[in-house]
C-alpha cells in the first residue's frame, strides 16, 4: 500500500544494495604513499570498486610494481606518479599533472607517513630518564622536524593544493562531495608515548589538523568532506620493517593475542571497509575513525 508521499531521505532497495553504496565508477582518486602498507590497501579498495586511482610516492620502482601486480581484475585503474609530498614544488607539479589529465579529483587519501627514532621511557630515577630522553643521540630536533614534515605538514599542503579540483568533483557529481581521508593513528590518541614521543605527537597533530581543515573549508563555503582514519596495528613496512615480493607486510597473529580485544593485527579488508565507508558516506565530516581492534580500550586514552 502506498501513502502517496515519499521522504526525501528514503532510499530504494537498489540504492541500498552494496553495489550502489560503494560504487566508485567514474571517480578519480589520489593516494599518497600508495606503494605499500595502508596506502596500498586503500588503493586496492578504491580501484576494485571502480575508481581511477593515481598513486604518488618517492620510490618509482615500488609504484610501478603496484601497477604491474595490482592493476588487473579491477573495475577501475591504477596509475603511478612519482612525487615527494614533503616539497611544495613537487605538490604543485602533482596538481598540474592531475589537472592535465582529469577535470576533477574526487578522493584524496593523505597516507604518506614516516616513523621516528625511539627512546626508552622506562627509568628508575630522574637522571636515568633524562639520559634516555635528552642525552640519547637519536633524540634530535631534526628528527622531530622531519617527522612533522611528513606526518603533518604534507597533509596541510596536499589538501590545500587540491581544493579547486576537489570542489570541481562536488560540482560535477550531484549528490557527491569531494572528499579527503587523512591517515593518522591511534598513537596520536593513546596516553602512552610507545617509545616514540615525536611520532605520537605528530599523529595527535594530524588528528587535530584534520578537524581544523574540515571546519575552515566548510566555513569557506566549500562542499568538501575531510575525515581521518586512526589505524591500530596494521602490517606495513613501518610495523613489520619489511615487505614481500607483492609489497605486502606480515605480522604474526600470536604477537598480539593477549594485547587487545581483537587479538590480532588489522587486515587489508578491515582497512578497505573503513576507507570505503568514509569515502562513500556523504554525511560524515570532520571525524576521526579509529580502526584498531579495540587497542584504545586496552591502552587507555
Amino acid at each position: 500500500m502506498s501513502t502517496g508521499t515519499k521522504s526525501a531521505s528514503a532510499a530504494s532497495h537498489a540504492e541500498l544494495n552494496r553495489n550502489s553504496l560503494f560504487n566508485l565508477a567514474g571517480r578519480v582518486a589520489l593516494v599518497t604513499g600508495g606503494g605499500t602498507g595502508i596506502g596500498l590497501m586503500a588503493t586496492q579498495a578504491l580501484a576494485v570498486n571502480g575508481a581511477k586511482v593515481y598513486i604518488a610516492g618517492r620510490n618509482k620502482e615500488k609504484l610501478d610494481k603496484v601497477v604491474e601486480i595490482y592493476n588487473k581484475d579491477v573495475e577501475g585503474e591504477i596509475i603511478a606518479l612519482q612525487a615527494d609530498v614533503t616539497k611544495k614544488e613537487d605538490i604543485a607539479a602533482l596538481v598540474k599533472e592531475i589537472e592535465s589529465r582529469e577535470k576533477c579529483l574526487c578522493i584524496l587519501v593523505n597516507n604518506a607517513g614516516i616513523s621516528s627514532s625511539s627512546v626508552t621511557t622506562e627509568a628508575s630515577d630522574p637522571k636515568e630518564l633524562k639520559h634516555n630522553l635528552f642525552d640519547n643521540e637519536n633524540a634530535t630536533f631534526d628528527d622531530w622536524t622531519e617527522t612533522y614534515r611528513t606526518n603533518v605538514a604534507s597533509i596541510y599542503f596536499m589538501t590545500s593544493a587540491f581544493l579547486p579540483l576537489l570542489q570541481a568533483s562536488t560540482q560535477r557529481h550531484p549528490g557527491w562531495s569531494g572528499t579527503v581521508v587523512n591517515i593518522s593513528s591511534i598513537s596520536g590518541q593513546v596516553k602512552s608515548a610507545q617509545h616514540h614521543f615525536n611520532y605520537n605527537a605528530s599523529k595527535a597533530a594530524a588528528v587535530h589538523l584534520n578537524r581544523m581543515l574540515a571546519a575552515e573549508i566548510a566555513n569557506a563555503g566549500l562542499k568538501i568532506r575531510i575525515n581521518s582514519i586512526a589505524p591500530g596495528v596494521f602490517p606495513s613496512e613501518m610495523t613489520a620493517e619489511e615487505s614481500d615480493e607483492f609489497q605486502k607486510s606480515h605480522i604474526p597473529k600470536e604477537k598480539y593475542e593477549d594485547k587487545f580485544p581483537s587479538a590480532r593485527p588489522g587486515r587489508d579488508i578491515d582497512m578497505a571497509q573503513a576507507v570505503l565507508a568514509l569515502v562513500s558516506n556523504q554525511f560524515i565530516n570532520g571525524e576521526t575513525l579509529a580502526v584498531d581492534g579495540g587497542y584504545k580500550l586496552a591502552a587507555g586514552l
